[in-house]
């Protein structure tokens, strides 16, 4: 279907992806089953047992084991040729320097922090040879028929989006570089009540309330966001 230039091409990309939760982790054995040949995979918690009921490496028996490296584990049996930098460590302002994001043809944005979010699409942005792409808000979204891919400018109607550009705004201003984000202009009511989260799970325990997702949704943006790296590899060689 792709030809061999495309899979040769695919072979010899560099994906960076920050955020292997429920909407990364999928991103990430997307591209590694469709041959990209190398991934800097950054997170930094540990499984819980609240990431069950959306994220790929999370099970009974992986609760409490670093996610970058129980992924590491799975996509090698993948592909054990694949070329992995496991990062167990959030990505921010501070300390983004170290990541060495410009050696990298794609970065993907798979981070809830908002902070975090947008210091990361900032950085990614400043960097010329680097094509981002970022996923919005997977949380409270049920129909897999809404979600699309639009350019962040462009996106109206999803909470994240429009928390990034104020902060944005209040910063420096819009990036002057457009990029394509996943998103779905889903609303829903969140029904649960006020959780009392594990303490060791260091995402949940930072939330007052939980909002609800469902894996098919999750996945569906993370498989999106390998998509469209995939597609922009395969044009770069019709058009090359």
């Amino acid at each position: 279907m792709l030809g061999t230039r495309t899979l040769d091409a695919l072979a010899s990309a560099k994906v960076a992806l920050v955020g292997l939760g429920g909407v990364g982790s999928w991103c990430a054995e997307s591209l590694v089953r469709t041959g990209v040949g190398e991934l800097l995979l950054v997170d930094s918690d540990r499984v819980a047992v609240t990431n069950v009921n959306r994220q790929l490496m999370a099970t009974t028996k992986t609760e409490g084991q670093v996610k970058v490296e129980v992924l590491a584990t799975r996509l090698r049996e993948i592909n054990p040729d694949v070329k992995l930098t496991v990062r167990a460590e959030a990505y921010g302002e501070a300390n983004a320097a170290d990541f060495g994001l410009e050696r990298y043809d794609y970065v993907i944005d798979a981070i809830d922090s908002l902070s975090c979010k947008a210091a990361l699409i900032r950085h990614a942005l400043s960097l010329p040879s680097v094509t981002l792409f970022a996923s919005m808000g997977a949380a409270l979204k049920m129909d897999p028929f809404q979600i699309r891919a639009t350019e962040f400018r462009k996106i109206e109607g999803d909470g994240l989006a429009r928390a990034l550009r104020q902060r944005f705004k209040k910063t420096g201003g819009l990036p002057s570089r457009t990029f394509t984000c996943v998103w779905s202009p889903e609303h829903r009511e969140n029904l649960g009540d006020v959780v009392q989260p594990d303490a060791e799970d260091s995402w949940a325990a930072m939330k007052a309330r939980l909002n609800g997702t469902v894996a098919h949704t999750t996945a569906i943006f993370g498989f999106a966001l390998a998509g469209l790296v995939v597609q922009d590899v395969e044009r770069r060689m019709r058009n090359g």
